[in-house]
């Protein structure tokens, strides 16, 4: 019996840290940009990342942004991100192209750039 209980919770060690990558990182994305632009419809900014739900002519998307200080270090601030605010956003879209959903890595509002992910470029 201890041995079943040591497999099951060494499973779930090994589980755990590729279930958080998969969210956090960016294997779920294309790999390729695309731009969109819309309105924000909510916007939820915190750890691990923020999240942007944004019109999209008539479709939700949902924008993960970057973490507060990678927001702050681009120069965004949280009123930048108001309901109703139009951005565009160039990043990486969800690989499965029924799910609406991008990791943006370069914000623009009207003729400002904000860049999340400099490395990416």
């Amino acid at each position: 019996m201890q041995k079943f209980f040591t497999a099951i919770f060494a499973f779930a060690g090994l589980a755990a840290p590729s279930v958080a990558e998969a969210h956090h990182g960016w294997a779920w994305t294309t790999g390729e940009n695309i731009e969109i632009s819309g309105k924000i419809i909510e916007a939820k900014l915190g750890n691990p990342h923020g999240v942007v739900t944004v019109d999209v002519k008539g479709a939700r998307w949902t924008i993960e942004v970057g973490q507060p200080w990678r927001n702050e270090n681009a120069g965004l601030k949280d009123a930048d991100f108001a309901k109703g605010a139009t951005m565009r956003f160039v990043g990486e879209p969800s690989a499965d192209p029924a799910i609406k959903r991008m990791k943006a890595e370069k914000i623009l509002i009207g003729r400002r750039s904000f860049v999340l992910y400099p490395e990416r470029d």
